[in-house]
């Protein structure tokens, strides 16, 4: 009995911080396998100090970081290739339209993918997020959202009203500028203004759609007919019927997803499946698995994006007409609404995470490189959001329920760098025109640009059609829209960058508190119990035996996340 229990300590492996202690290790018993064991020991090399043996190699620490970088790496990589081959094919060769189209195919091929993976990302993930959270925590993550959501949009909206006036880039020649109105735009036309009111009833229209089906690729907008109709006015006491020309508003539907209405319906959904209690699990898990599924399709188009990307960009570059003239005229306002972006999305935004947090916030804006990258390459919002859900929930540790919660939300309402692009846009047109803005125009382009940006299109060219809305509310010509089109094509993909990031720091913020206040916020996952007594050969819990671990962010639902990401 002696024997085996001194056999026994043989056999225990040493702790590592022991390996360095002088005391004598206690002798076994002299039987052949403890002289087994000590002759193996003795053949044995001296033991290195612990920190020489777990130090790893420089080379190999900077393989490692290569390789788990080596997605945001190519992306980034991809947008300045896209801006060298672009000017090196302008250079060279005069590619035709169609040729230019032709060039640009494989990063339509990148816009195409992301946008078919949109409709079931956002419904999935905002069902089985509802469906995950109890309707009170998710009220009070819905306000806390809008709120940071509607003070970042202030702030932005802030900037660029007095980077405007700083810079003042109203104050070249109107003909000058006017001179590049047509170019550079890609053909796109002056949208026609709107109404105030009827912007505000097109937002709430959308929000209730009539049908769902035509919600995935449709969106509800106003429209107007000029009728004639007679009148009669009194003219010294007798009545003599007048023409007069009167702008009647009809509806129609214009090509678009709305999503606003999708998301509405989805948060709807499922909190309606939660209430039901056991007979509605059966769906949770499906939207669930769904969902997982959509994700796997998230990463493998992800490794498509550096060379979509590059592509993109380089199109976007050949088609440019005169890029001297541009600049030559349109310089200031692109410099105005570029530095703006770069105030707002490297110095405001990341002070106000620190600030609640208490965390890095360039690290937070490391993970999020390779989503950013891909906002600058697609101009979409939109487009961008499976990407960068994918980025916060592994790169940055947000959870599922908040991520695909919030940034569905966020990649509709929040979009703070139209609203500053707005404000910038607003300001411009107005020297440009000489006309001085008093403060109370200045108090109203802050507070219709706030809100026109909400619900605005998360498309390329987006901020522009609710850009007319604010220039109608203080009295400017909307006719200089022209000139905010020839050069839409550069500021919109600045503005998209801060757009998705503004969402993802939300996020990272919701995440924050969640994680200070668990009990308050998480609330209990509806399908935690009955998805445990699902059969382990059952695909739900094929990751959970893979990982030997479940998501943090939905207790209870395994999934292939962990599994698949090797980034």
């Amino acid at each position: 009995m002696v024997e085996r229990e001194g056999t026994a300590r043989l056999r225990e492996p040493e702790p590592e911080h022991e390996l360095h202690e002088a005391e004598p290790e206690p002798q076994p018993p002299p039987n052949g396998l403890a002289e087994h064991e000590r002759k193996k020991e003795a053949a044995a090399p001296p033991p290195c100090p612990s920190r020489r043996r777990s130090a790893p190699l420089p080379a190999d620490k900077l393989k490692k970081v290569l390789l788990d970088n080596l997605l945001v790496i190519l992306t980034v990589t991809g947008v300045f290739v896209g801006v060298f081959v672009g000017l090196g094919v302008r250079n060279v060769v005069a590619l035709s339209r169609t040729q230019v189209v032709y060039f640009g195919f494989p990063g339509e091929l990148l816009v195409r993918l992301l946008k078919m993976i949109i409709l079931p990302l956002v419904v999935c993930s905002l069902v089985s997020g509802a469906a995950s959270i109890d309707p009170k925590a998710l009220g009070r993550l819905g306000g806390w959202a809008m709120l940071f959501f509607l003070i970042t949009t202030l702030i932005a909206s802030a900037i660029g009203v007095l980077m405007a006036f700083i810079i003042q880039p109203g104050s070249v020649s109107i003909s000058a500028a006017q001179s590049v109105a047509g170019g550079g735009g890609g053909g796109e036309e002056v949208p026609q203004p709107k109404e105030i009111v009827d912007s505000f009833l097109d937002l709430i229209r959308n929000i209730f759609p009539s049908n769902l089906v035509a919600a995935a690729f449709q969106t509800y907008a106003t429209s107007y007919k000029l009728l004639k109709a007679e009148r009669n006015t009194t003219d010294d006491l007798s009545l003599n019927p007048v023409s007069v020309v009167e702008k009647v508003p009809f509806g129609t539907d214009i090509d678009g997803m709305n999503i606003l209405g999708l998301i509405v319906f989805a948060v709807v959904f499922g909190v309606a499946l939660r209430k039901l209690g056991e007979e509605g699990e059966v769906l949770i898990k499906f939207f669930n698995s769904f969902n997982e599924a959509t994700m796997v399709l998230v990463s493998w188009i992800m490794w498509y994006a550096p060379l979509g990307i590059m592509f993109l960009v380089a199109a976007k570059i050949v088609e440019m007409e005169d890029v001297a003239t541009l600049f030559a005229s349109l310089g200031k306002y692109i410099a105005c609404c570029v530095i703006g972006h770069v105030v707002h999305g490297m110095l405001v935004l990341p002070l106000i995470y620190f600030v609640i947090t208490h965390k890095n916030p360039y690290t937070f804006l490391w993970g999020i490189c390779a989503a950013l990258a891909t906002a600058f390459g697609t101009s979409s919002s939109s487009a961008t959001l499976p990407l960068m859900i994918k980025c916060v929930e592994e790169k940055n540790g947000v959870s599922k329920h908040i991520s695909r919660f919030i940034l569905p939300i966020g990649a509709t309402v929040n979009m703070d760098g139209a609203a500053l692009f707005q404000c910038v846009a607003a300001v411009f047109i107005a020297q440009l025109n000489n006309l001085p803005l008093n403060f109370i125009q200045v108090i109203t382009i802050l507070v219709t640009a706030t809100a026109s940006s909400v619900g605005a299109a998360g498309i390329p060219a987006g901020g522009v059609l609710t850009l007319a809305i604010i220039l109608e509310a203080i009295g400017l010509p909307t006719n200089d829209l022209s000139l905010i089109l020839a050069v839409d094509w550069m500021v919109d993909r600045t503005c998209t960058v801060i757009n998705v990031e503004g969402d993802a720091f939300g996020a990272g913020i919701l995440q924050y508190f969640v994680d200070r206040h668990p009990s308050h916020d998480k609330g209990e996952d509806v399908s935690e119990v009955k998805l445990q007594e699902v059969l382990p050969t059952k695909p739900e819990d094929m990751s959970f035996i893979a990982n030997g671990k479940k998501d943090e962010g939905m207790t209870g639902v395994t999934t292939f996340r962990d599994h698949e990401s090797i980034m």
